[in-house]
């Protein structure tokens, strides 16, 4: 079979590397790091290399988009039987989709599982509302937001010290073993697929770095969930000190107010300097540790200095009435 990888991240090597062995490969398709920065692509990795040692051809796209001539006369002249997506956040179009004699498969999902909860970083707004579990499927793609035919399920859980590195770590590895799965079904080219319910469906909204300002005025898990859903390979959570900006990457609940530990203090105000340089935040119901933070010298983390917003705008997205993020309408 003439099988097509896309994808430009550490977790398009993680499946192509599984799909040599359950599968094969016969193209992979990827940007060049310059751009990759152009896009500002979390977690990009250059899987040429791996590639080239491991005799894959290799495709660099023109376009991240894939609307370039030369792109879509790529696609035309191969005329793959199918293609796999793992870290490529643009849309197939729909003539690159067209020339897939069996159509190209890619995984997206929700803790409601689909079609709610199409749209953008669904792992990340699982996080950020508290979720326990996750559903993601193995869907072929169509010309609208991941509306496509799904082939397969799986629903991995979501526990307390994940963070959207692991959930995507865990989405991938569902995407193997989903595979894995139905490679009878793929080389057969028998493929049970389910329509989604077009009645149902909501989006989430995009999330930009932007967003990841910290409200220090929010409930204290609230804070903690925040901090472990943008993390690295995503920019990071963020707050300030005077004028300079402090990435946050990794936190923990220390303590609950029901534990008097600390005295009372202004949320947001370090109330602790470990001599390691960790330090401890009051918020809202207890004392949040910090274990690892960026951009700012140590010697400026003492206690009594205050966190804030430096004047800029929290991000604030609607809400339905469940209070989940997702809505009827995609936005932009």
């Amino acid at each position: 079979m003439n099988i097509c990888v896309f994808g430009c991240k550490s977790t398009t090597l993680l499946l192509s590397r599984h799909l040599l062995d359950i599968i094969g490969i016969s193209a992979l398709v990827t940007i060049d790091p310059v751009r990759g920065q152009r896009a500002d692509v979390a977690d990009y990795c250059d899987i040429r290399e791996w590639a080239e040692a491991h005799r894959v051809p290799v495709y660099s796209a023109a376009r991240y988009d894939l609307k370039a001539s030369t792109d879509q006369a790529f696609f035309a002249a191969q005329r793959f039987d199918i293609g796999f997506v793992m870290g490529w956040q643009r849309l197939i179009p729909d003539a690159i989709l067209s020339t897939f004699s069996l159509g190209v498969f890619g995984m997206h999902g929700s803790a409601a599982n689909l079609p709610i909860g199409r749209g953008r970083s669904p792992m990340n707004w699982a996080l950020l509302e508290g979720r326990q579990v996750f559903y993601t499927n193995l869907f072929r793609y169509d010309p609208g937001v991941d509306s496509g035919d799904i082939l397969d399920t799986l629903c991995f859980t979501i526990n307390s010290s994940d963070t959207a590195e692991t959930l995507h770590f865990k989405n991938t590895l569902s995407m193997i073993a989903l595979i894995r799965r139905n490679v009878t079904a793929f080389q057969s080219k028998m493929l049970n697929l389910v329509q989604q319910p077009a009645d149902r469906a909501t989006y989430y909204p995009k999330r930009t770095p932007d967003a990841s300002l910290i409200d220090w005025d929010a409930p204290i898990d609230n804070i903690e969930r925040f901090i472990r859903a943008v993390a690295p390979p995503f920019n990071g959570a963020f707050s300030y000190i005077n004028t300079t900006a402090v990435s946050i990457t990794r936190a923990a609940i220390f303590e609950f107010d029901a534990v008097p530990l600390i005295g009372p203090a202004p949320r947001g105000q370090i109330v602790e300097v470990f001599p390691n340089g960790k330090f401890l935040v009051r918020c809202s119901g207890g004392t949040l540790i910090i274990h690892e933070y960026h951009g700012i010298d140590r010697t400026a983390i003492t206690p009594g200095v205050q966190f804030h917003s430096h004047d800029r705008t929290l991000g604030v997205f609607p809400r339905n009435r469940h209070g989940g993020h997702d809505l009827p309408e995609a936005s932009s």
